[in-house]
């Protein structure tokens, strides 16, 4: 067994997270992944565009045990750092809806931009290597590898878990962050599928593929965007956005088209044209499907002039105030971020460092912090990695 090589820092995936963390840790610095790409949550993301930010990214958009715990990493590295450091590289970008940020070109374009910082920084990126066991003794972290197939023990006083969580295994997700920080008697908070399509059994099976502007609520939190009907159930970003509100057992509240005074335009139409069927009236401000299904549960039929505004209440109740009860989720296959992870209250806010092992920081998603659908958890991944990164080139750990 060759004698173990010591470096400044090692840092587990390269993902988000963990690039940023490698370009700010100082030289030497080495991030590992047993995957053979690195970033791959980047390449899949926006459509492979990477909504690498939002414009208006603050705690507020982030969900947590503790809702303070984001604030000094996101204060001190912000949304407009990361922007910086696209022109810095050329990388041009664009806002869609609600200040969500894109990159103009693949991307691969943000990946190729983290790699070349990490290069700068003179740090380096190993992948296709597991951890098969750490130990820490004497203030250092001893970490047995193998890479490319090889075995390699190494040596180093910082050690960053960015292994992020369970969402999307099929491009590599694992539990190695939630057990890692087990090892070390680090608490973990409850661990769900987060910004993930919720399941209703069969009921919309015949709506799939229609999509309708929606105001989705559930335990006091309200989202205005698209809702999405699948063979499974709801999806699109409204439905996204209130999973991570939603738990086993509760109901979500749909108001149809938020924007629109259903009643009053009822009204208008039965002056105007009130010996049209109500279905029909009703397909002219949803789509045809969706109409039909509404007035069906309903219990309506017939001319709308028929209809009197008392009449119209149960029909009214099912377009504003639509109770529905998921069955499940489609879990973590689906999901796009996991909810829950290492409790904040055992790491530093500042450092993303244990509070009990000195060297040991978590950083990006594993940590019980998630932020909402629209480029926050990207965000989250930035300055965390930079808060643990740039704690570790201070220290000049080696």
């Amino acid at each position: 067994m060759p004698a173990p090589t010591p470096l400044p820092a090692l840092i587990l995936g390269a993902g988000a997270a963990g690039l940023m963390c490698a370009a700010h840790a100082g030289p030497g610095a080495v991030v590992i992944d047993h995957m053979d790409r690195p970033g791959e949550k980047i390449r899949i993301s926006g459509g492979g565009r990477c909504n690498f930010t939002n414009m208006y990214a603050g705690p507020q958009n982030f969900l947590s045990a503790n809702p303070h715990f984001a604030k000094s990493a996101l204060s001190r590295y912000t949304q407009w750092d990361f922007v910086y450091l696209m022109g810095r590289h050329g990388v041009t970008w664009h806002e869609k809806t609600l200040g969500q940020l894109f990159c103009d070109e693949k991307s691969e374009r943000v990946i190729r931009l983290l790699l070349d910082e990490v290069a700068a920084a003179q740090a380096e990126v190993w992948l296709k290597t597991e951890v098969r066991e750490i130990r820490h003794a004497d203030g250092r972290f001893v970490v047995d590898l193998i890479r490319d197939g090889q075995p390699l023990t190494v040596t180093t006083r910082a050690l960053v878990v960015a292994s992020g969580g369970k969402s999307i295994p099929k491009i590599g997700a694992t539990g190695l962050g939630y057990r890692i920080a087990e090892q070390f008697g680090h608490a973990l908070t409850d661990t769900r599928p987060g910004l993930v399509p919720l399941t209703f059994g069969d009921s919309f099976s015949d709506l799939a593929g229609v999509a309708c502007p929606a105001r989705l609520s559930c335990n006091g939190t309200s989202f205005d965007e698209a809702l999405l009907f699948t063979h499974r159930g709801l999806s699109g970003p409204a439905i996204l956005q209130i999973s991570n509100f939603w738990h086993e057992g509760e109901d979500v509240s749909v108001r149809l088209c938020p924007d629109l005074d259903f009643l009053s335009s009822l009204k208008e139409e039965r002056q105007r044209a009130g010996r049209r069927d109500l279905e029909t009236v009703l397909a002219g401000l949803l789509p045809k499907r969706l109409a039909a299904q509404v007035v069906r549960d309903s219990g309506l039929k017939g001319r709308l002039a028929d209809l009197s505004d008392a009449a119209l209440a149960p029909l009214l109740d099912r377009l504003t105030d639509w109770h529905l009860r998921p069955t499940g989720t489609e879990g973590y296959r689906k999901a796009e971020v996991t909810l829950g992870g290492v409790d904040t209250a055992g790491l530093s806010s500042r450092s993303m460092e244990s509070r009990s092992v000195p060297g040991l920081h978590f950083i990006g998603e594993v940590v019980d912090v998630t932020g909402w659908l629209g480029g926050y958890n990207f965000q989250w991944a930035w300055s965390s990695g930079w808060a643990a990164g740039t704690a570790i080139a201070a220290r000049g750990h080696g």
